[in-house]
């Protein structure tokens, strides 16, 4: 028995130690590789610093290095050299001259996510989906982000030209736009004419978001329903995201991020802090719905909270910090990923919504109407008379409210409203 014992303990002491020389070898191996890559790299540095055609300091070719390494990994990641940085900075102050448009790599393409509300881009009829396929003179081919929005910002008052590809279009347009400082109204609400719905557009997700809801909301005495408009909103602050969220949503997962890192690995929980709970709520998003978007969009619809209506969205659901490497330089580094409570990314598939519809006009009803009464002279100036007379009316109504007019220009906004009147059913 004690024989037994020994031998037991004798092959397991032997197992250990060989488990541990593995273990050793294996730890090598890797320093070994790694020792192999960092050579190899040392030698290609090496190489073009002898042989390019151009002169080249060690410092730019590692600069050059840095840079291609970070834009092959992700569209979103980029080295932030001391110039970039700096307009990084300037662009969080949110004080500069520039066109208003969103843009992101989509199939290696400069694309529009989005034009912001009320800007420049958005006047010039610029559309979510298009392809920037030059600026200025400038071909876009192989052009980081970072790079086509510094070449599209500049001083107000002055002029950037863009050349768009642009779906069904035979040929691209050229569109020639005038600079200005971006200054965007992030949060709106009107009433829907006849109606106790409100309609609630949120352009962009900046700071004080979830605070502007609640304020624009608290300014309706009774409210039946709301329809929310994400459509071409960008994105913006996490944080905004999850707190509109929560007026909606009383209880669940609104997102979580998940990383390499456990320590980025967080979940975001509703507060039970929900003013607007039970109220009826429709979601409309479209392709130039992102990030923050998509979250808000996918947290209702998970929950079950509310009904998705318009086209499916862009697809941005990755995680961005800004890591200094020094003083005046520093990386832009995808982290982690965004995931919706039912555990689906959003990364590069978007959000589809529950109820699909197309942009554009509501057909027109009366498309057969005839005119069948004899003598309409005298009606038709009695009814002019009273078209005249509630001219001032309508035009102040027109700044508070969504008129029957507006929503027959927006076929989506019609289809959100009728779902509303189907939740009043019920």
């Amino acid at each position: 028995m004690k024989q037994f014992e020994f031998k037991r303990i004798f092959y397991a002491l032997l197992v250990s130690l060989f488990l541990a020389i593995g273990f050793q070898n294996v730890a090598f191996a890797e320093d070994e590789s790694r020792l192999d890559a960092y050579n190899k790299l040392r030698k290609v540095i090496g190489t073009v610093e002898k042989y390019y055609v151009d002169e080249l300091s060690l410092n730019e070719i590692v600069d050059k290095a840095i840079d291609g390494l970070l834009s092959n990994l992700d569209a979103h990641s980029a080295y932030l050299d001391e110039k970039k940085f700096e307009d990084l900075k300037i662009q969080t102050d949110g004080q500069f001259g520039g066109i208003g448009i969103t843009i992101g790599l989509r199939d290696n393409a400069l694309t529009i996510i989005a034009p912001i509300e009320g800007t420049p881009g958005d006047k010039a009829g610029l559309k979510s989906g298009d392809i920037i396929l030059k600026i200025n003179e400038e071909s876009t081919l192989n052009m980081s982000i970072d790079d086509a929005v510094n070449r599209m910002r500049g001083k107000p008052n002055t002029k950037v030209q863009l050349t768009i590809v642009r779906k069904n279009e035979p040929k691209p347009l050229i569109f020639n736009i005038v600079r200005d400082n971006i200054k965007v109204e992030s949060v709106y609400a009107k009433g829907i004419e006849e109606s106790n719905y409100v309609y609630l557009r949120v352009t962009s997700f900046d700071k004080n978001v979830s605070k502007r809801v609640e304020e624009e909301l608290k300014k309706f005495k009774t409210i039946d329903g709301i329809v929310l408009d994400l459509r071409n909103n960008p994105g913006g602050l996490l944080n905004q995201a999850v707190e509109l969220s929560d007026l909606f949503i009383k209880k669940g997962i609104i997102v979580s991020q998940k990383g390499r890192i456990k320590d980025e690995n967080i979940v975001y929980n509703a507060s039970n802090r929900t003013p607007y709970a039970t109220t009826p709520l429709v979601v409309l998003v479209n392709n130039g719905s992102a990030s923050a978007s998509e979250i808000v969009a996918g947290a209702i619809q998970d929950n079950k909270r509310g009904v998705l209506v318009g086209e499916g969205t862009f697809g941005k659901g990755s995680v961005q910090v800004i890591l200094p490497t020094e003083k005046k330089e520093a990386l832009r580094l995808t982290i982690a990923r965004y995931y919706l409570p039912s555990g689906r990314t959003i990364q590069a598939v978007g959000v589809t919504p529950d109820i699909e519809v197309a942009p554009g006009i509501v057909p027109d009803e009366n498309i057969g109407f005839s005119i069948k009464e004899a003598d309409l002279q005298k009606h038709l100036e009695g009814e002019l008379a009273k078209v005249e007379s509630s001219k001032d009316k309508k035009a102040k109504d027109a700044k508070n409210s969504i008129t029957h007019q507006q929503v027959l220009q927006d076929i989506q906004l019609k289809s959100a409203i009728d779902v509303l009147k189907i939740f009043k059913v019920l």
